[in-house]
């Protein structure tokens, strides 16, 4: 199952577009799921496949608590959904 999460600034000055902090929050993510750093400029896109069964909800609860982290606590989760793949199988896992 591959889930796609969007963030934006919560808050202060919007700065240049830099994929530094998409970088971080990647490094932030569990190490064990698969990530993939889909956009950097404006909003953040990462695309996640959880490597343990776990619902978009259950997904979007960790990345919260992993944006409460002071090296990237400006930026909020606004989207977490499940991507729809060419295979199912691969939607399964």
């Amino acid at each position: 199952m591959v889930i796609q999460l969007t963030m934006r600034q919560a808050h202060g000055l919007p700065l240049p577009a830099s994929p530094v902090d998409g970088i971080r929050i990647m490094a932030l993510l569990p190490a064990g799921w698969h990530k993939d750093l889909a956009q950097a400029t404006g909003a953040i896109v990462i695309r996640v496949r959880p490597d343990e069964p776990l619902t978009s909800a259950q997904v979007g609860e960790r990345v919260r608590e992993i944006l409460a982290s002071p090296e990237v606590d400006r930026w909020e989760l606004v989207g977490c959904h499940r991507l729809v793949t060419r295979n199912a199988r691969e939607d399964d896992r």
